[in-house]
């Protein structure tokens, strides 16, 4: 069991608060000036990833000090007790294990004294065989033609994953055209089915209860779309249901054959290895999908087995541990040079925010140091043109991953890939240095101009820079970022795989529904009575 130890009373952390007073106002600039082998060692090269972190506030004590840490709260045991399956998702008393659905080894993982294996091996089967009989049309509509398209219907991790993922390797794509419908929003469910064909359409109902209401009332619309569209026969054969709820899905109507399994050691932000990803393989076939999970199963053997010095995930955990809880940095910016991340920020967002946004130790006393932090971003160069701007000469410092590829997809003549390169390098590099008391010759008539154009540097990032975007090294980029998460729950010693907040203004939702329906306002406070009853009068007017 993961040891309760509030990190703020370690020595570890008291010796942190003293050396930060050292470090406060060190300059970057001045760490390589005075060592300018500085890059050699502030890195970690790991296959075809290469890590550099030097562009950090950190000296050789810094890092020495923070990996202390990590062994005073016992991450090695407990980054050992997730792998072999403990129930570390104390309260939800659920073990956790993502992990174990990207592993090929012949090595049983237990769940007290169940294998989980046999289960997980099981379904891969069925994602592969129910992949290549749709991808070949052997698996046909209801009328006996071939599928042209996919809707995933799911919200969460049923959706954000999966969607990053075929958006990510849209050069590994077939011609299936994938959907992917997640909000209650009848203007978007509308707009999307206005353009696709129900008689060649496969719908994927993703919801672990089955029950979801989000996910549910939009696949009831879209079941009625279906049964309109085929004049009520073969319904069952559009249908797909990933569940952990096999009766709540055959009631609905899917076939038996066409449910696949969910289980609770699965949290949905990890999902996307398991039949979640559907989609994903129906995608880019599975072949492409194995070779994600086989890139992520390489970076968990990375994580297992690296010493903390060289282990990428620990080490990115650290550093943001540093600036979130001495430096007072709260924010933390991800910026992937490579338009087809666009959707990767938007999955980190959920994956590290709805892990780690508790305010709650785990032996349940209020925290006395902040947990968390706010993860944003947009791809390279369209951010510098939003953005950055506020990272080189605003009053906030932002701790930024940049993400970038040494090769493109294709090589081609001309290529703009060195363009979109050089900005990925120039921008770290303009945040480290900055550009100050330089002369601005070009407007002599304004003494004060050099003033507004100068910037300090001394901004952090990392820099992670992968051979090419494939489905193997996204599989391995997406696992660096879920043991980062991880690590900084251990640290912060909360428990980062529940989301009770989230589920609480649910249930008020479900109570307001009600509400609007009955078109009786109850008790809520002045606000929220003042905009419900301006709601049911603004759309009872219209109905008018």
């Amino acid at each position: 069991m993961i040891r309760n130890i509030n990190p703020s009373g370690t020595v570890s952390w008291h010796k942190l608060r003293n050396h930060f007073q050292e470090m406060e106002y060190v300059r970057m600039q001045d760490l390589f000036a005075e060592d300018s082998e500085r890059a050699s060692r502030f890195h970690v090269k790991w296959n075809e990833l290469l890590f550099d972190y030097s562009k950090n506030k950190i000296s050789e004590e810094t890092l020495r000090l923070l990996v202390d840490l990590a062994e005073e709260v016992g991450l090695k045991k407990a980054i050992s007790d997730m792998f072999e399956g403990v129930r570390i998702n104390v309260t939800e008393n659920r073990a956790v294990l993502h992990t174990a659905l990207r592993d090929f080894s012949d090595k049983p993982i237990m769940v007290d004294s169940f294998d989980v294996k046999n289960e997980i091996v099981a379904a891969r089967k069925q994602i592969k065989s129910f992949t290549e009989e749709f991808i070949s049309g052997n698996y046909k509509t209801s009328n006996g033609q071939k599928f042209t398209d996919v809707i995933n219907v799911g919200i969460g991790g049923s959706d954000l994953g999966p969607k990053m993922v075929v958006n990510a390797l849209e050069n590994y794509r077939n011609d299936i055209g994938v959907h992917y419908i997640s909000n209650v929003d009848d203007d978007y469910l509308y707009a999307t089915l206005d353009k696709l064909d129900p008689k060649t359409t496969l719908v994927l109902i993703v919801s672990k209860t089955f029950t979801t209401q989000e996910t549910i009332e939009n696949a009831k619309r879209i079941k009625g779309w279906l049964e309109v569209g085929l004049d009520g026969v073969g319904v069952d054969r559009h249908m797909v249901g990933v569940t952990a709820s096999y009766e709540e899905a055959v009631k609905f109507g899917v076939s038996t054959d066409n449910v696949f399994p969910m289980w609770d050691y699965v949290g949905g932000r990890f999902s996307l290895w398991s039949a979640v990803g559907l989609s994903i393989s129906l995608a880019v076939g599975y072949k492409n999908f194995e070779e994600l999970l086989l890139g992520a199963n390489e970076l968990d053997e990375h994580f297992k087995n690296s010493s903390f010095e060289e282990n990428i995930p620990v080490l990115m955990a650290l550093l943001s541990i540093w600036y979130n809880n001495f430096y007072g940095y709260e924010t933390e910016a991800v910026v992937p040079y490579s338009q087809l991340l666009e959707r990767f920020p938007a999955h980190l967002q959920q994956m590290i925010m709805e892990s780690n946004g508790k305010n709650k130790t785990r032996d349940g006393y209020p925290v006395n140091y902040q947990t968390g932090t706010l993860i944003w971003g947009e791809v390279g160069v369209s951010a510098q043109h939003a953005f950055f701007q506020l990272f080189h000469q605003g009053t906030k410092v932002i701790p930024i991953d940049f993400i970038g590829f040494v090769n493109p997809f294709i090589g081609r003549e001309n290529s703009n890939h060195d363009i979109l390169m050089s900005n990925f390098f120039g921008q770290s590099e303009a945040l480290l240095n900055g550009k100050v008391g330089e002369g601005y010759s070009e407007d002599s008539n304004n003494e004060n101009l050099s003033s507004f154009k100068e910037f300090y540097g001394n901004k952090p990032s990392n820099t992670l820079l992968i051979e090419s975007l494939t489905p193997r090294s996204l599989g391995a980029l997406i696992a660096l970022y879920e043991h980062k998460t991880y690590v900084q729950g251990i640290i912060w010693n909360i428990f980062s795989f529940d989301q009770f907040g989230v589920e609480y203004g649910k249930f008020l939702a479900k109570n307001i529904q009600s509400e609007i329906k009955q078109g009786i306002i109850n008790k809520h406070d002045s606000s929220t009575s003042f905009l419900l009853n301006y709601y049911l009068s603004e759309k009872n007017h219209k109905e008018l």
